[in-house]
């Protein structure tokens, strides 16, 4: 087993991976003169490599700020708010393991690694593989008993779709073999434990008016506590955007509930529902509600993080526009917190209020 495991964790095995699909290193150009090197590479076959640049842009922060809001505005609030609960459970167990077990990312060389941002980050497991797992899982589970689809179809998009992401990452050169099979297998453990409180989850925006201190104390305590790295990675601050946003969220559903503000989410629904065939009615008003849902959050995600770095620099006596200091634990936790956490409650609350005065709902 122990010879395995070294094995899966090989980065000779996702150099073989990147060569079998046409992605080489570029003949040696000398030594490194700068950490800011980039390193460069051969692309032999473009279809694999557009093809998981993609998949991997998939897991990435820029599709689920469009998706998830695109389904709560579109499709179904009560698929969104599962799809964030869990999304957002999964990547912090994912996030904090990764700070505590400090394995590291495949060696370059001999991989290629195409994606520079998070290099610094450590690897097992991989937080794209538990990402995709799941949403493609939660999304499966929650629709299958409340939509009329062919349940073999949602499975086969739910495999295709996970599989894409996981092999991205071995294509970018991101992550080993274990790490994938790793991040897959912690949230299929997840998602396991928890199916049975799903239906808990769906009632936490009835509870007390005491709700929302304790939605904002413990995710800001877990984020303010993350375990401590080596080095400076952006490991922390992407914990704390996922867990703020998820706290938003959460606190929004409650506002729209206790001040009846929008309608609610419906839960379970009396029979069956028939997916309505997509028309280009149906598709304007879509991305009219998605793109003034977007230039909302937007507008508010600027205005919110510029307020509160402002507020921030100014208590701890430190110089603005000091990129250093932003990434100071008391600053880089409490400003992404905020920030995203408005982005939450505007996305939930202000955004659908601006739909209804708008006459999109």
């Amino acid at each position: 087993m122990a010879e395995l495991l070294r094995s899966l964790q090989d980065s000779q095995l996702v150099a073989r991976f990147q060569r079998r699909c046409g992605l080489f290193p570029a003949p040696d150009e000398g030594a490194r003169e700068d950490d800011a090197y980039e390193q460069k590479y051969v692309v032999k076959n473009y279809f694999y490599y557009y093809l998981f640049r993609f998949s991997a842009a998939l897991g990435q922060e820029v599709f689920f700020i469009t998706f998830l809001p695109f389904t709560h505005w579109n499709i179904d609030p009560y698929l969104s708010r599962r799809l964030i609960i869990i999304w957002v459970l999964v990547m912090y167990v994912g996030q904090v393991a990764k700070d505590i077990l400090k394995w590291p990312r495949p060696f370059s060389p001999p991989v290629v690694q195409l994606e520079t941002r998070v290099v610094a980050e450590y690897g097992m497991p991989s937080t794209h593989a538990m990402a995709a797992t799941a949403i493609s899982s939660t999304l499966l589970l929650s629709t299958m008993d409340r939509y009329q689809y062919p349940f073999p179809v949602g499975l086969t998009m739910a495999v295709v779709f996970s599989t894409l992401v996981c092999l991205s990452r071995l294509y970018t050169g991101m992550h080993t073999v274990l790490d994938v099979l790793g991040g897959v297998l912690i949230t299929a453990v997840l998602i396991v434990l928890t199916y049975p409180a799903w239906t808990l989850m769906d009632r936490l925006e009835s509870a007390s008016p005491l709700f929302p201190v304790c939605a904002i104390v413990v995710p800001f305590l877990l984020c303010y506590n993350h375990p401590v790295s080596d080095f400076y990675s952006p490991t922390r601050a992407d914990t704390t955007t996922i867990v703020a946003a998820g706290a938003g969220v959460t606190i929004g559903f409650w506002i729209n509930h206790f001040f009846q503000l929008v309608s609610e989410p419906v839960g379970a629904l009396p029979a069956l529902q028939r997916i309505p065939p997509l028309t280009a009615d149906m598709l304007v008003l879509g991305l009219t509600k998605f793109t003034v849902g977007i230039v909302l959050i937007l507008l508010v995600r600027q205005l919110v993080q510029n307020l509160s770095l402002q507020v921030l620099y100014s208590w701890f006596k430190v110089v603005a526009r000091n990129k250093e200091a932003r990434r100071r634990l008391e600053i880089e936790v409490p400003y992404k917190f905020v920030t995203y956490t408005s982005v939450g409650i505007c996305a939930t609350t202000m955004v659908p209020m601006l739909h209804r005065f708008l006459g999109l709902l």
